[in-house]
């Protein structure tokens, strides 16, 4: 029964820190933002740190985790509070330019002390200026990290495929695992399509694109015909190729060239519902049931709303398939190569003999703060300034880090090239040799 209050306990923190963090950005501006990210990521480095030096029957660690576990929901409003109150950009200050980039020789301090530690001071400056930059330098690093985690994935997905053909019923199974393949790569397909239409696409744009396509093609191939490789593995890599192709050239909004053509179709197409009566008619009961909710409630409901619509749908993209990877690498290969599946509720060991799994487990450790470093350097990235009405915005940035996106997708194909060339041809070996069947 604790694990269904964990998983609760997880999804409201996960919840609590994907919307906070661009709030503050949002409603305080840059330096906000990043003092808020930077609060919340010592926090709980000194609370992984405290779980990390002390044992597990230490009465210390209990005591010093509890309470921090318990007082997280009172810390994370009250660091939004103190970094919108301290950082933000009011009408009282300077223009955001002025205040972003202004030197300190441009503000006037009365003491030395407040120099050093007053508002816009020597340590603020030093440590906002050095976070920010620690986040945008590790972006490279975070992006390579996906791709390697990925490629772990991909390679738990193809062993335990093996499994399963292997464990009886095999005809069976094989049906399905190549219907879930083909399924993948049609729609790995039906995105490349897409992504030949991009008005942005140029005649370089389109060689690399060539390229890496026919790489991946011809590496999943031969890792199917060499029998170290087989459809799971290669459907899962020639996806991933194609979404990091499609993450390059598309920030997952519509182009002003494709709303004003949507905005005419819809406005030429005869006024019909969009869906049937009987359905239009219980959309319309559940509007009506949603209306007469408490105003408290419908308040909540709205300020989710306008919260996610402040963070950009690519961030969220890659936020959710960062978490996915991460926390399979992290989690679910280290538990099922050492005890399969019953393992996948428990803490990660660093007492294992294994140096990829003791590394797998201290970065688990350290899950929330890597969390917290990888959203903020997704927003930073998507992060403008105008001189306009609105000042600044999570959405219209331009994301960036195109070279290094083409490096992982190179990375991650050579890896997969090395595995399949040094890899053993017994199928059973490895991830899943403990779930042999007699």
């Amino acid at each position: 029964m604790w694990w269904f209050f964990r998983i609760i306990s997880s999804s409201l923190f996960l919840l609590t820190i994907v919307l906070s963090i661009p709030i503050s950005f949002d409603v305080g501006g840059r330096d906000s933002g990043l003092a808020y990210s930077l609060s919340l990521f010592a926090f709980y480095l000194l609370y992984s740190s405290i779980k990390l030096a002390t044992p597990e029957t230490s009465r210390i660690r209990w005591t010093f985790s509890k309470f921090l576990q318990s007082s997280q929901w009172v810390v994370i409003p009250a660091l939004l509070i103190w970094s919108l109150h301290n950082f933000a950009v009011d009408a009282n200050s300077t223009d955001w330019v002025s205040r972003t980039i202004g030197g300190l020789g441009s503000r006037k301090h009365s003491t030395w002390s407040d120099w050093f530690f007053g508002n816009g001071g020597l340590v603020e400056s030093v440590t906002l200026g050095g976070w920010d930059k620690t986040l945008r330098y590790s972006s490279p690093i975070f992006q390579l990290a996906e791709g390697f985690c990925t490629l772990l994935v991909i390679q738990a997905a193809g062993q335990i495929s093996r499994w399963l053909v292997n464990r009886g019923r095999s005809d069976t199974w094989v049906l399905i695992l190549l219907i879930v393949s083909a399924s993948i790569i049609a729609s790995s397909v039906y995105f490349l399509w897409r992504i030949a239409l991009f008005p942005s696409i140029n005649n370089v744009d389109a060689t690399l694109i060539g390229v890496t396509v026919t790489s991946a093609f011809f590496l999943c191939a031969i890792g199917i015909g060499n029998g170290r490789g087989n459809p799971v593995e290669s459907s899962l890599l020639f996806a991933y190729v194609v979404l990091c192709v499609y993450q390059i050239f598309t920030d997952y909004a519509q182009s002003p060239e494709a709303q004003s053509v949507a905005a005419e179709q819809a406005a030429n197409q005869p006024e019909f519902p969009p869906l049937p009566p009987i359905i239009m008619a219980s959309y319309s009961t559940l509007l009506h049931l949603f209306s007469l909710l408490p105003s408290a409630v419908y308040s909540s409901l709205s300020f989710l709303h306008a919260a996610f619509q402040t963070i950009a749908p690519s961030v969220m993209i890659s936020l959710v398939y960062r978490l996915i990877v991460f926390y399979c690498a992290t989690r679910i290969i280290p538990a099922v190569r050492e005890s399969g599946a019953r393992a996948l509720m428990q803490e990660p060991s660093l007492d294992d003999s294994d140096d990829a799994n003791r590394l797998l487990g201290i970065l688990s450790w350290f899950s929330p703060s890597i969390l917290i470093a990888v959203y903020t350097s997704l927003l930073l990235q998507h992060f403008s300034a105008s001189d306009g009405d609105e000042g600044w915005t999570l959405r219209h940035g331009d994301g960036g880090g195109n070279t290094w996106r083409w490096v992982n997708v190179a990375a991650t194909m050579g890896l997969y090239a090395i595995e399949l060339y040094l890899g053993s041809d017994d199928a059973d070996g490895g991830l899943v040799s403990h779930w042999k069947t007699d």
